[in-house]
């Protein structure tokens, strides 16, 4: 069974993240078939809106951590510019995207998450930037998202300490649209997905390619100062450190090297 399950809801792409004993992680395998799930929704004129989400009590809990060893730069340089692809892809998909949060979406779920038009959340949602924990800088474009959404500062605040927003301070802070009661956010999001479907698709398309042109630099742009950031801290002691006491539930002891 795909790891990525797209299902068709009328006018409605339903894209869910299935890996549950791991909460939803994405590894390289998972990464590579969203994008081509997502190339698929874009290729397809039948249909009209996307909602994203996660199997069982997750949306997803970032990259799967326990396959993260042993990377050279070249090889994290690739890993990544997949992800970004994936993240370029869904943020510029030219159809509306509603997220559907259940459980934790950490790191490139948060993101995920970021790169959708709107965000539904179950009371059970959190979201959280925990790359800091392990010794690394945000990426999947968490930054660009988070400055843009918050504030600097407050987006400095969330990224530094790695902390969890729960449901009610995400949707407080503007990082969701609105909580829906556990059983419903699903089904509120297809609804949600299906009344855009039946607007006018081009039009809706055009304001949303003029929503991500009002901001610099782009995302695009954004995710290549990434690229040079990112791999170099993947080889650093201080994430290696972080990836071992993550593995052994433990406080990294990070020396800054």
């Amino acid at each position: 069974m795909s790891r990525i399950e797209l299902e068709r809801r009328d006018a409605v792409a339903v894209v869910t993240l299935v890996n549950p004993e791991r909460r939803n992680a994405l590894d390289l395998e998972m990464r590579r078939a969203l994008l081509q799930t997502l190339r698929t929704v874009a290729d397809d004129e039948a249909v009209r809106a996307l909602v994203l989400t996660g199997a069982g009590a997750a949306f997803c809990a970032g990259a799967d951590v326990g396959r993260m060893g042993g990377r050279d730069l070249a090889g994290s340089r690739q890993r990544m510019q997949v992800m970004h692809e994936m993240v370029r892809t869904l943020h510029d998909l030219d159809k509306p995207v509603v997220a559907a949060v259940r459980g934790p979406a950490v790191g490139i779920g948060f993101s995920l998450a970021m790169s959708c038009d709107v965000v539904l959340a179950a009371p059970s949602a959190d979201f959280s930037q925990v790359f800091t924990r392990v010794g690394l800088a945000p990426d999947g474009g968490a930054i660009w998202f988070l400055a843009r959404l918050l504030g600097m500062q407050r987006a400095k605040e969330l990224v530094y300490s790695g902390r969890k927003l729960r449901a009610e301070e995400a949707l407080a802070l503007g990082l969701v649209s609105r909580i829906v009661p556990e059983e419903q956010v699903l089904d509120e999001a297809i609804v949600l997905a299906a009344s855009w479907a039946e607007g006018p698709g081009l039009a809706l398309a055009m304001a949303k390619q003029l929503f991500a042109a009002s901001v610099a630099p782009s995302l695009a742009q954004f995710l290549e100062m990434e690229l040079l950031v990112g791999p170099q801290l993947s080889q650093t002691a201080d994430h290696a450190e972080g990836r071992a006491a993550f593995q052994e539930k433990r406080k990294p002891r990070f020396t800054g090297r």
